[in-house]
């Protein structure tokens, strides 16, 4: 019988744990239970209407076809726009590059920053494609340990006795997947300038920019031109499906990035960028406002709740849509709780073992993704099976 052999990188990318949770979430429910949704990172919002319809004209319309690999110019012209309207930044449209969700911008800053058997720092806890990117490269994240008590923000005065001749550079997140905290400016304005020190480059995920509700909403863009950021029409604009995100580059990256874009994925989704485009004008932007301060009223109820049952929150949940909470003194296998809590009270989270390595097993993300009466009534059924 053939032996067929998988390239070495896919033994190395670990499979997301929240999946067994959804899976078997999903399983419940074809059976007819009641089961509340707090384990994947997608609110119950859909594009705005007016968004979804420029998308369905642009269908009529036969705007079908293959945009410029870095991205519709329009689409670009709006971003720079938004860029100097909301944070007063100046960023020209040649250095925006639209691409297949925010996925496809990490794709490329690993393609295009990143040699093989380099190694990127990265704090524990992060998202974890962030890291599998890098593999895809033929390089390797190194996780930082971080602390609870710091708010899981890295220890820049030890930057440099983790930087080796093969780091390339660092890549933080603001607002946290998974924990919710925010940077502030001059957090990452002292991180760009020990990284230049260093001599490497700093990548700042803004995935989640304009959910903040404690904290300043700014863009590392601010800081520097030299400093890559990559953002998603996925969470604010809630257009998961739509897979759409930007990557920006210093200038003298843009001819390397642009052949890279050429070749991987030649260009993001024409549809969803003519959409895209709606999304920057004032009627969109005021019902997304809308919709923030609806997240910021169930994160309020989940904060309270979660302490009434006896649940520590571990870092500050001032931004994105997620709440990390401390269950080590519940149980000894976040994973395990996870799981039990399933099956018992229809209740799904996800498990602190897939953000990362350092006393993983004692944390759960919840993401605050239902209304504020599907949050108490998870309270309810998670603090009876405390009880139990």
């Amino acid at each position: 019988m053939k032996q067929h052999k998988l390239a070495t990188r896919v033994g190395q990318i670990a499979p997301f744990q929240v999946m067994m949770v959804l899976e078997r979430a999903k399983q419940l429910q074809s059976q007819g239970e009641d089961v509340i949704h707090l384990e994947v990172g997608e609110p119950d919002f859909v594009a705005v209407d007016a968004v979804a319809n420029a998308g369905m004209e642009a269908i009529q319309q036969g705007k079908t076809g293959y945009t410029s690999a870095t991205g519709l110019p329009e689409l670009k012209r709006a971003i720079s726009d938004y860029y100097l309207s909301r944070y007063q930044v100046g960023v020209s449209p040649e250095r925006i590059i639209v691409t297949p969700g925010a996925s496809g911008a990490l794709l490329l800053m690993a393609s295009l920053m990143v040699n093989a058997g380099d190694e990127v720092l990265m704090p524990d806890p992060c998202y974890p494609c962030n890291r599998h990117f890098l593999i895809q490269a033929g390089a390797q994240a190194k996780l930082l340990e971080t602390k609870p008590e710091d708010g899981f923000e890295l220890d820049l005065s030890t930057l440099a006795a983790h930087w080796g001749d093969k780091t390339s550079g660092l890549w933080l997140a603001s607002p946290s997947n998974p924990t919710g905290a925010v940077l502030n400016k001059s957090y990452v304005t002292e991180a760009w300038q020990k990284v230049s020190e260093l001599g490497g480059h700093l990548l700042v995920d803004e995935i989640y920019q304009g959910l903040v509700y404690e904290g300043e909403d700014f863009s590392a863009l601010s800081i520097s031109d030299d400093i890559f950021v990559v953002n998603s029409f996925s969470k604010y604009f809630a257009m998961t499906g739509w897979r759409l995100g930007w990557l920006v580059v210093p200038e003298w990256a843009i001819e390397g990035v642009t052949k890279l874009a050429q070749n991987i994925f030649i260009a993001a989704p024409s549809v969803s960028q003519h959409a895209a485009v709606r999304a920057f004008e004032a009627d969109v932007l005021a019902e997304c406002e809308a919709r923030r301060q609806t997240l910021d009223a169930r994160r309020l109820v989940l904060l309270d709740g979660l302490e009434s049952i006896g649940l520590p929150i571990v870092a500050p949940a001032h931004g994105a849509f997620y709440v990390y909470v401390d269950v080590s003194g519940v149980t000894e296998d976040a994973m395990a709780w996870c799981l039990e809590l399933l099956e018992k009270e229809k209740v799904a989270l996800t498990p602190g073992a897939d953000f990362g390595i350092k006393d993983a097993h004692k944390y759960v993300r919840f993401a605050y993704t239902c209304d504020e009466h599907r949050l108490k009534e998870a309270l309810v059924r998670i603090a009876r099976f405390m009880a139990s």
